[in-house]
């Protein structure tokens, strides 16, 4: 294993942004101590005006390290006033560190023992651009929770990484799992900082793809991602994290195109309809779906619209629609129905079509 001893004074920070953590806080930490890792590895721990324990079990914690534990430590935290949210914790940890490659650890989750030798080892053999951003498999505890979203991000491949970017799950790479140079972080100037409801996380991501960042995911289960109503993603409403896709979808796909189809001419399809620009909607030349009701209608006609004449939209079956297609059907619910009928068409992911469910 290569480690660069000149430019940085450490090798790798895993970076622990935290806010009122006691109930997994100390597992958490313990994942840290276990790390099989032979370079230099860093601490970087900001916790923002926590209400809790967590101060207390961070620095109990830090007292339990042996004198010539390989494992340095930087602890601040924000003392009064309210939290700043996950963005500025991030930020502060990261910047009080000093390392040449981020491992990025949420307070609730836990590492696997090897998590931070076999990041960095990718890292150094294959990141030379210092552009990539890695992540991996991960699994969810409770062990039945999002069972649909964990098998969607697990078998994501390389190439889907860049194409399923704008579906409702959010970053390709699930953010707990990320590890990167310093220099992703510094050529992005950190996360948004806008506080509570921000979503930081995909802001992030897309600003690393706009700079010609690469995306990378290692087929191994590396972190235990835990699953819990106080955990920072229900912050966040689906409005916001809405918004933000579609604003990118239409900037590199839509505005790109002459015309395409909606695949469900239901409810998620009409809404994806009325959101588009007046442009784009002008484009839309059909829906389509396997629902014969639906497909009876003839046309869905835009009611709210103030064009007059009102904007009306033949429905067709999808075998008769023509590409590309944006595809508005949440996967893995219908029994491999709706992949199976995707699949048969033949098409070409993120050319001929692309998902935003």
């Amino acid at each position: 294993m290569h480690c660069d001893r000149f430019q940085f004074e450490n090798d790798v920070s895993i970076i622990v942004p935290v806010y009122n953590a006691e109930k997994w806080l100390k597992q958490c930490l313990d994942s840290i101590s276990e790390q099989q890792f032979d370079c230099r590895l860093q601490v970087s721990i900001f916790d923002d005006s926590s209400a809790d324990s967590s101060p207390k079990i961070i620095q109990n914690w830090i007292d339990s390290l042996n004198a010539d534990s390989k494992i340095k430590v930087i602890f601040s935290r924000q003392t009064s006033g309210e939290p700043k949210g996950c963005g500025f914790a991030k930020n502060i940890a990261v910047r009080q560190s000093n390392s040449q490659y981020l491992c990025f650890l949420d307070s609730d989750d836990v590492m696997a023992a090897n998590r931070v030798r076999t990041l960095f080892e990718i890292a150094v053999k294959y990141d030379s651009h210092k552009n990539l951003l890695i992540g991996s498999r991960f699994h969810r505890l409770p062990e039945d929770s999002t069972k649909r979203f964990t098998k969607w991000a697990n078998s994501l491949s390389e190439y889907q990484l860049y194409t399923q970017i704008y579906t409702a799950n959010g970053p390709t790479l699930l953010m707990p799992t990320w590890f990167c140079s310093r220099r992703v972080f510094d050529t992005l100037d950190g996360f948004d900082e806008g506080g509570k409801g921000v979503a930081e996380d995909l802001i992030f991501f897309y600003k690393h793809l706009d700079c010609g960042g690469k995306l990378m995911k290692i087929d191994e289960d590396l972190l235990m991602y835990r699953y819990h109503p106080q955990q920072t993603t229900f912050s966040v409403s689906e409005q916001t994290v809405w918004n933000l896709r579609l604003e990118r979808f239409e900037k590199h796909v839509l505005n790109n195109w002459t015309h395409f189809s909606i695949w469900n001419a239901g409810k998620e399809g009409r809404r994806f309809f009325r959101s588009i620009s007046d442009e784009n909607r002008r484009k839309v030349s059909m829906f389509c779906d396997v629902d014969l009701k639906k497909i009876t209608k003839g046309f869905y006609i835009y009611e709210e619209s103030k064009d007059k004449p009102k904007p009306k939209v033949p429905i067709v079956h999808y075998l008769e629609a023509k590409p590309p297609f944006v595809i508005c059907v949440k996967l893995d619910l219908t029994d491999g129905m709706f992949e199976a009928n995707l699949s048969s068409l033949k098409l070409k992911e993120g050319h001929d079509y692309f998902h935003f469910g």
